[in-house]
């Protein structure tokens, strides 16, 4: 499997993730690979087959989600013609397209219990059985699987086998958010930046600006690295003038025109690492004219941030500042850096 991604960073936890898979690798033992949407999981399970010595031999990938629970056995074990209704004809597994490679499953966390069952016995024995059949096939298989769910927790509420975690925990590889590696961010923006430009032929790369430096590193960046680029290149492909690249908004759906509809958002609906909109303070009967003001202005700030989803540049263009007057304001209330 060919990849155009590559694997890019230089921060301490980055590094010391790649250094333990690779150190795996070579051992022809299973892998859980860990982390949140966008941070890099199916690069991870790609370097883990090159470096081992199956790096010959079929990489095989499948997405748990991405496939109704009725048929995600047969996906994975294969079926016999006449096994269920529509399967007309036999059909190989992703076990038996991947012996002697690896197969990798994402979203390992969305099995089915029976999916499981049959998973653990596949692993425990090197042996599957396709539906309708009851001639098992050897296969030999390493496996890589990935979740962003904390698995002793599942086990904790009897929705995953425990003994399956067990035999897949062998090494546990854990990638950290790019919120927890800031000295990557911009390494990163510069690589997709390059990339981009030489893609829609650009001649040269002129960098970004300031004004960009500052949204790139004060974004939280809840996508991760996944976020980062379709930002970046997003940014790229729409710049026309001349000089260093400014971003566009981050959030693509940010526009004055965005419907409204829908149910208001709750509280718990707030992202992680947000602040959520302050309740209207009332003024007491001693507080002063500036006093008033100040807080009337902190909480039309905050109001604001949040209506922009903290986006400081849309949100200088609500309120009809410039983006350093923004900053400035943000900065004197003390609400520079809240909500990412």
């Amino acid at each position: 499997m060919e990849r155009a991604s590559q694997v890019v960073g230089q921060s301490g936890p980055f590094l010391d993730a790649l250094e333990r898979a690779s150190r795996a690798a070579a051992l022809d033992r299973p892998v859980l690979v860990i982390g949140e949407r966008g941070t890099g999981k199916e690069l991870v399970a790609e370097r883990l087959h090159r470096l081992s010595g199956r790096w010959d031999q079929p990489l095989v990938v499948m997405n748990c989600a991405a496939l109704p629970e009725t048929l995600i056995e047969a996906e994975l074990f294969g079926h016999e013609a006449g096994a269920f209704t529509g399967a007309t004809k036999a059909r190989t597994g992703r076990f038996e397209e991947a012996d002697g490679g690896t197969l990798f499953l994402d979203e390992l966390g969305t099995l089915s219990m029976g999916a499981q069952e049959r998973l653990l016995r596949a692993v425990e024995y090197g042996e599957v059985t396709r539906i309708g059949s009851s001639r098992p096939i050897r296969v030999d298989v390493r496996i890589v699987a990935a979740t962003n769910e904390h698995l002793p927790d599942r086990v904790d509420s009897g929705t995953f086998r425990a003994d399956l975690l067990d035999r897949l925990s062998f090494e546990v590889v854990t990638l950290p958010p790019l919120r927890a590696r800031p000295g990557d961010i911009m390494v990163l923006a510069d690589f997709f930046g390059r990339r981009m430009a030489a893609e829609i032929g650009r001649d040269e790369w002129p960098g970004f600006g300031p004004n960009a430096v500052d949204q790139l590193m004060e974004h939280r960046w809840p996508g991760n690295v996944r976020e980062l680029r379709n930002a970046v290149e997003r940014s790229v492909y729409r710049w026309e003038r001349p000089g260093p690249i400014d971003l566009c908004e981050i959030d693509p759906f940010a526009s004055p025109y965005r419907p409204r509809g829908g149910p208001a958002a709750t509280p718990a609906a707030v992202a992680p690492g947000a602040v959520a909109a302050e309740p209207a303070e009332r003024d007491n009967p001693g507080d002063d004219f500036k006093t008033r003001v100040n807080r009337f202005e902190r909480q039309l700030l905050t109001r604001a941030m949040a209506e922009a989803r903290y986006n400081q540049r849309t949100c200088a263009d609500a309120l009809g500042l410039t983006y350093d007057q923004l900053r400035h304001a943000l900065k004197r209330h003390g609400l520079l850096g809240q909500g990412g």
